[in-house]
């Protein structure tokens, strides 16, 4: 009998490719709000995240052995504009899982950020203070705080992941990719950096965690601080597409840009001494993102 678990923000591609990665292993349920998903092998319902009553009756009729709480507004832009839409989505709601799965005695993993700290030092630790610089990292850090005072046996999962996204959501790899592959030019930050994950790699080292039944802060990063630029690089050498169409370019000069961390690098140091194993460089992470396109995992997920 396969273990039950349910995806909050379903529709996200963070959602959908922790649910491809893991159909196999686990009987997923995707939470919707308003999107409709088919997806082979895995469930979807629509779910109300308003009321932490409603979440308990929809918890105890689903049944899940874990909550992946992945529901959010990632726009820097859009929560920098709307901070109370910013607040409700980020915080509040995420808050009303938390209690639900307390309530009910239910592992919770919360999907935090890598926005949380000035940009100033590399590789931060968990234990480095918060001092976001904007309203989503605001946000995401109120909202970490409050998820583990309401449930303490939940994990906070700071990261910043990249998939293969849909016909609606792309990820930052998909923009590159489908840039050098029409043969347009892009420019891309050399003063930005930071420590990306493949959402595979990732959701495998989150249910290691899991099955440790670990809880608190955790940085799930890959083991590289990298630039954007240097990233896109990587990317039209593993996909043999035309690097000279990258250009460098400065975050410095994007004055109409919401404020953000130049440096984003976070460390991975606390799950792999847990894990006892690294989680991976990025050569290792774009090679097989590049071999899930072989596969046809990113085809399935472009008909969406």
């Amino acid at each position: 009998m396969k273990q039950r678990m349910l995806i909050t923000g379903g529709s996200g591609l963070l959602a959908l490719n922790w649910a491809l990665a893991l159909r196999d292993r686990y009987l997923v349920i995707l939470g919707l709000h308003e999107r409709e998903i088919v997806l082979a092998g895995v469930q979807a319902k629509g779910i109300n995240l308003e009321s932490v009553d409603s979440l308990v009756r929809v918890f105890e009729t689903m049944q899940p052995q874990v909550v992946i709480h992945t529901a959010g507004l990632t726009s820097v832009e859009k929560c920098e504009a709307e901070p109370d839409l910013a607040k409700h989505i980020n915080v509040e709601l995420a808050v009303n899982v938390a209690k639900a799965c307390a309530k009910l005695e239910l592992p919770m993993v919360h999907i935090s950020t890598d926005h949380l700290f000035t940009g100033v030092a590399p590789l931060v630790e968990e234990t480095y203070l918060v001092q976001p610089i904007n309203v989503y990292g605001q946000t995401k850090a109120e909202a970490e705080f409050r998820v583990l005072e309401a449930h303490p046996m939940a994990m906070a999962i700071r990261t910043n992941f990249y998939g293969w996204g849909t016909s609606y959501r792309s990820s930052f790899s998909d923009a590159v990719i489908e840039a050098l592959r029409a043969g347009k030019e892009l420019t891309l930050f050399q003063d930005v950096f930071y420590t990306p994950i493949l959402v595979e790699t990732a959701v495998q080292a989150v249910h290691e965690l899991i099955d440790l039944k670990a809880s608190g802060i955790f940085h799930v990063v890959g083991d590289e601080r990298i630039s954007k630029h240097e990233f896109g690089l990587k990317l039209a050498q593993e996909f043999k597409l035309d690097a000279s169409l990258i250009k460098s370019g400065s975050i410095t000069n994007q004055v109409s840009l919401v404020q953000r961390p130049h440096d984003m690098s976070l460390s991975n140091q606390k799950i792999c001494k847990l894990l006892g194993r690294k989680l991976g460089g990025v050569d290792e992470h774009v090679a097989r993102l590049h071999q899930q396109e072989l596969n046809g995992l990113a085809q399935e997920l472009l008909k969406l």
